[in-house]
C-alpha cells in the first residue's frame, strides 16, 4: 500500500502541491482581511467587480478584487514563459456568455463558487454539504450530454491582440483598483462596511494570486473537471488536487483558529439546503457546459482563450443582474426571484445540452 501511495503522489504530485497551496493561502487570506470562508471565490470576488464597475448598486459587495486579476495576468505570464499563450476562438460565443450567466445565477444563490464550496467544507460551515452534493449531481447531468454527443464546436486560432484583450481589461482594472479616480456620482465604488470592505492587502493578495495563476496553468487545476473526470473516466488526477486543497485547508483553518463546524450563524451563508444544491446543481451543470470551472475559465482566458474570456464576462454581467433584480441570496436566504433564476437556468442548460449535440464518429 505504501508503495501505490509513493507511485500516485509521484505521478500527481504537481497537481497535489498546487491544491494543497491554493488551500494553504486562501485561509491565510481570510486571515488578513478577506471575508471569512471566503479567502479566495471566484463567483464572490467577479460579483465584487461588478459592483465596483456599478453593474450593481449593492453598496456591501463592491471592490475590485485583485486575486481575480492576477490569476488572469499570472496564467497569461506562465502561458508566454512555456509559450503556451496561443490566441483562440470562435465556438459559439452568445451560448458561452448565457452559460456564463446562469452559472452565476446558482453561484449567487448558494453565496459561492466551487472553491468556497470547498473553503466552507474546511472552516466547518455544513450548509456546503448540500452545494457539493448539487455540484456533483450538476456536473453527472453535463457527462451525460458530453456522452450524447453534446460539443459546443471548436474554436480556431485567433489573432495575437484577441488573446491579448483579458490581461489587457486586468492591467485596467489593476489601475482602476490602485488609482481609485475620483469620478463624481459615478465608478468605481468600493464598500465602506461588509464583504466589500474585508480585504487583504492589495499587494498580499495580487501576489500570492498571481502565483496560484502560474501553477494552476501549468497543472490544469479544475475543480468541475475533477468530478467530471471521476464520473467519464474514473480518473483522479484532478481530484487530487482537489482533496489537496480541501485537507489543508482545514489543518490551516484549526491552525489559525478559523475551523467553527455547524449549520447557523455561519459567515456569508443561509442554510436553505434545497436551493443551496439547486443553485450549486444548475452551475455545476454550467460549468461542465462550459468546459471548466471558473477558476478554470480565468487560467485559459489567461493563455489566450477568447471563448473563456465570454465565460467570464458572462458571469460579472450575471452578478450585476443577480443583485439588481432580487436572484441574489443573502445570509436571510435566499432572494424573491432566485428560486424563478435557478429554473429558468437549468432549462436553458438542459436545452443547451439537448439541443448542441453532434453525432461522434
Amino acid at each position: 500500500m505504501e508503495r501505490g501511495s509513493y507511485e500516485f503522489f509521484k505521478k500527481h504530485w504537481k497537481i497535489i502541491l498546487c491544491g494543497i497551496f491554493i488551500g494553504i493561502v486562501a485561509t491565510i487570506l481570510q486571515k488578513f482581511g478577506n471575508p471569512a470562508n471566503m479567502g479566495i471565490c471566484v463567483a464572490c470576488f467577479e460579483r465584487d467587480i461588478a459592483g465596483a464597475l456599478g453593474l450593481h448598486r449593492a453598496a456591501l459587495v463592491q471592490y475590485i478584487r485583485p486575486e481575480i486579476l492576477a490569476f488572469v495576468l499570472g496564467s497569461f505570464v506562465s502561458s508566454l514563459a512555456f509559450k503556451e499563450f496561443k490566441p483562440r476562438g470562435g465556438s459559439l460565443p452568445l451560448v458561452r456568455f448565457f452559460v456564463g450567466f446562469f452559472a452565476m445565477m446558482g453561484a449567487l444563490v448558494f453565496l459561492g463558487s466551487p472553491w468556497r464550496v470547498l473553503l466552507r467544507l474546511a472552516g466547518g460551515d455544513w450548509n456546503a454539504i448540500a452545494a457539493f452534493g448539487g455540484l456533483v449531481v450538476g456536473v453527472f447531468m453535463g457527462v451525460q450530454f458530453i456522452k450524447g454527443g453534446y460539443n459546443l464546436g471548436r474554436n480556431y486560432p485567433a489573432y495575437k491582440f484577441t488573446g491579448l484583450i483579458m490581461p489587457l481589461l486586468m492591467l485596467g482594472l489593476l489601475l482602476l483598483l490602485l488609482i481609485r479616480p475620483i469620478v463624481p456620482g459615478g465608478a468605481p465604488f468600493f464598500s465602506e462596511k461588509g464583504p466589500g470592505s474585508q480585504h487583504a492587502p492589495i499587494l498580499i493578495s495580487f501576489a500570492i494570486a498571481f502565483f496560484i495563476g502560474i501553477f494552476a496553468q501549468r497543472t490544469r487545476f479544475c475543480t468541475m473537471g475533477a468530478v467530471r473526470d471521476i464520473i467519464l473516466m474514473r480518473d483522479f488526477h484532478l481530484a487530487s488536487g482537489v482533496i489537496g486543497l480541501l485537507i489543508f485547508a482545514f489543518l490551516s483553518n484549526l491552525v489559525l483558529g478559523q475551523f467553527k463546524p455547524g449549520f447557523a450563524g455561519q459567515p456569508i451563508a443561509h442554510t436553505n439546503q434545497i436551493w443551496n444544491f439547486l443553485g450549486m446543481a444548475l452551475s455545476g451543470l454550467a460549468y461542465a457546459l462550459a468546459g471548466g470551472c471558473p477558476g478554470r475559465q480565468l487560467f485559459l482566458s489567461g493563455e489566450g482563450d477568447i471563448d473563456a474570456g465570454v465565460f467570464v464576462i458572462g458571469m460579472i454581467v450575471g452578478a450585476g443582474f443577480a443583485h439588481n433584480f432580487g436572484v441574489a441570496a443573502s445570509p436571510a436566504g435566499i432572494g424573491p426571484w432566485s428560486a424563478f433564476a435557478v429554473i429558468v437556468g437549468l432549462l436553458f442548460c438542459i436545452a443547451t445540452g439537448v439541443f448542441m449535440r453532434k453525432k461522434i464518429v
